[in-house]
């Protein structure tokens, strides 16, 4: 500002009365005024005015802590394996197809196996031991004996005529020299015709009839419908055909009790060592149906019983030499497997070279000193 304005100023002011505002040239208002902001490329934007909702960024859900609290549980640590301890698997089994019935039967040999350990069972060892063993043998062979013709009906059925005469031989040796069948002549020499079971349920198996469902019934025991059906209709034809005194209750009651009475004795190591078993109930049904497939088997000459048994079902063992199976009916059956077990491979051990036996060293010399005299020459 120059001087001359400052005192034109000054009178101004003097000459104005007291609390008179004092008037701002233009240019000194302009000259004292803000200066103005610098244009700037980006548009302004009011403060009140909000962000658009794409440029306000979402908060992240993870990085937000939520207002409860939340309890993580680790899983427990896997136990380790103690060898020998119970391998434990829960699940829903389904009943075998052979033994649909399984609950059913798995009771009926529960309360059967009860009552054959306090009554059927002592009975039998009183019977044992009270008859005498020739009169036990005799009643054996004439119940056996009887069973003949029915065994001949099945064998022309089955088209094996040969069996079938050998069976009509042995029937008419063992009831006139073995007095009615009391004595077993027909086995020994010089006719050698061993007793061969046979019946209806082995015919319909030979001709391809499937045992259908396993059952395990009172007063019967293991069978299956097709051998239960043959069971009946075996024990029918005597009566039916020969009539009385067959057809009597005063015959069947006491004939059938002597029978199931025999048969308990001879299976009785058998059944205590099948007793024994992790699982006595599948021991024995697969026990009885893998016999009762041999048996069907034997009759097309195949299988481990092809030359004939001994025993009782399902404790069956093939027909040996005497000696052989003596030995093996007096021995106790082990605990029968679950699935026959197949062979084991046959292998060629080589023996080692046999080695000479090493000479023994000479003996050692020996030193001995002998003293040499020598004469004393002459001079």
């Amino acid at each position: 500002m120059s001087v001359s304005a400052i005192v034109a100023s000054v009178a101004l002011a003097s000459a104005q009365p007291a609390g008179a505002a004092l008037p701002v040239p233009p240019v000194e208002a302009a000259q004292t005024a803000a200066p103005a902001p610098e244009a700037s490329s980006t548009p302004a934007v009011p403060a009140s005015a909000p962000l658009p909702a794409a440029e306000v960024p979402a908060p992240d859900a993870a990085a937000v802590p939520s207002s409860t609290p939340q309890l993580v549980v680790p899983p427990p640590p896997p136990k380790p394996y103690v060898p020998g301890a119970p391998i434990v698997v829960s699940g829903h089994a389904n009943a075998p197809r052979e033994d649909p019935m399984e609950r059913v039967n798995a009771k009926s040999f529960a309360v059967i196996t009860k009552v054959d350990e306090k009554l059927i069972g002592p009975i039998a060892t009183g019977y044992e031991k009270g008859v005498p063993r020739p009169l036990r043998m005799g009643l054996r062979n004439f119940i056996r004996n009887l069973t003949e013709p029915v065994a001949f009906l099945n064998y022309m059925l089955q088209l094996k005529p040969g069996k079938a005469a050998e069976t009509v031989g042995r029937f008419a040796v063992n009831s006139t020299v073995g007095v009615a069948g009391l004595v077993d002549v027909a086995k020994k020499k010089p006719f050698n015709l061993p007793y061969r079971h046979n019946g209806l349920a082995n015919t319909l198996g030979y001709y391809g009839i499937g045992p259908g469902p396993y059952l395990f019934l009172p007063l019967v025991g293991p069978t299956t419908v097709r051998d239960l059906f043959g069971l009946l209709v075996d024990r029918a034809v005597v009566p039916f055909a020969v009539g009385k005194p067959f057809n009597k209750p005063t015959y069947a009651l006491p004939v059938n009790t002597i029978e199931s009475i025999d048969d308990r004795n001879q299976i009785d190591a058998d059944l205590k060592a099948m007793r024994e078993s992790d699982d006595p109930y599948t021991t024995y049904r697969t026990m009885y149906l893998k016999t009762r497939e041999y048996e069907i088997e034997a009759l097309h000459g195949r299988g481990p019983l092809a030359n004939g048994e001994m025993g009782v079902a399902p404790f069956a063992r093939p027909l040996l030499s005497d000696g052989v199976a003596s030995a093996a009916a007096k021995a106790p059956a082990a605990s029968a497997p679950t699935a026959a077990a197949p062979a084991a491979p046959a292998v060629s051990v080589t023996p080692p070279p046999e080695v000479a036996p090493t000479p023994a060293p000479p003996p050692s010399p020996t030193f001995v000193s002998v003293p040499v005299v020598q004469p004393i020459p002459a001079h």
